[in-house]
């Protein structure tokens, strides 16, 4: 199943949240536009937001709040993405040249702040000081873990345990605040916001540690980015610190040497993660953190949203891209 398949309840949500995004994209400063035009209209696979929507679904929301506080996470998102690509000296997203490739730094750098602060002026709108606690925690913790990768780089001696933190700051947690607005919108009882916010965090997990795998095994194509990125920009991912662990002396010192600098030969260092069980074993973590997603939903009412959430689980694991 693909993911247009498992959006299929929240069809006609997404199209509002769409047309939310392009509304509140107008800005009279004609570079904000193009800048925000272009990469909000890149594409994107818009999960975070249509787990927002899916989760009130599934609690039985029927209002069009979660419209605009769907649109806000996609903002926040975006606005993440062009300045990670600053800081990574990225060149290419969603299969096209990044934003700061074609405007430069400073214009992705302002056009991020623009989209961020855009986003709070729009949850504000919600009259929720929950939504807005759940929101600006999760911002707080995004960009603890923006540094905490920052200090990760080119550093061979990170643990399971660092990596996964940043994992869970960096990526996992705009997930579980999507996810348990979703809840709190909904009107869902206590038990069932912290199973949405549960569900959240492992699914994003399960994402980001399947993209780390696809990053040595994925098509560049596919994928919209460049193969081994994170091994040029000296991160040391899961397979890498797997690779490390089980390998032999001189796979060690190769991988090691490549998360120094930076600049080793990826195709070796590749063979060298192939050789191992690096990928299978951080498939496999990924696969537990989609099974303790799939166990959080027990929490929720039978619906065609609630499936669509279970089968979200096997997909964030299976995909290819």
């Amino acid at each position: 199943m693909n993911i247009a398949e498992l959006f299929t309840p929240i069809a006609n949500d997404m199209k509002s949240v769409d047309a939310v995004i392009r509304e509140r994209l107008n800005s009279e400063v004609v570079l904000i536009r193009t800048v925000g035009d272009y990469i909000i209209q890149a594409g994107g696979k818009r999960m975070r937001p249509a787990m927002l929507l899916m989760v009130a679904r599934a609690l039985g929301y029927n209002g069009t709040l979660h419209h605009l506080l769907a649109a806000v996470v996609e903002f926040i998102h975006t606005s993440t993405l062009l300045h990670d690509d600053v800081v990574d000296e990225s060149d290419m997203r969603r299969g096209r040249s990044t934003a700061n490739a074609v405007f430069g730094n400073a214009a992705s750098v302002l056009v991020g702040d623009y989209l961020y602060s855009r986003s709070f002026e729009m949850m504000v709108e919600a009259d929720s000081m929950r939504v807005m606690q759940v929101f600006s925690q999760a911002t707080t913790i995004i960009a603890e873990g923006e540094v905490l990768q920052l200090l990760n780089v080119h550093d061979p001696d990170v643990s399971f345990d660092r990596y996964l933190q940043v994992v869970q700051y960096k990526t996992a947690k705009l997930f579980e605040a999507s996810t348990q607005v979703g809840a709190i919108v909904a009107g869902a009882s206590a038990a069932q916001e912290a199973s949405a916010a549960a569900y959240g965090r492992h699914i994003g997990t399960a994402f980001q540690l399947i993209d780390d795998v696809l990053d040595y095994e994925g098509d560049a194509q596919a994928l919209g980015k460049n193969v081994g990125d994170d091994l040029r920009e000296g991160k040391p991912t899961l397979p890498l610190i797997r690779a490390m662990e089980v390998g032999t002396a001189a796979q060690r010192e190769l991988i090691r040497e490549a998360i120094r600098t930076g600049d080793a030969d990826f195709e070796a260092v590749a063979r060298a993660i192939h050789e191992t069980d690096a990928l299978e074993y951080t498939r496999q973590v990924a696969i537990a953190e989609a099974d303790k997603a799939r166990a959080q939903l027990l929490a929720f009412p039978a619906s065609e949203a609630t499936e669509s959430l279970l089968q979200f689980c096997g997909f964030a694991v299976n995909r290819d891209r």
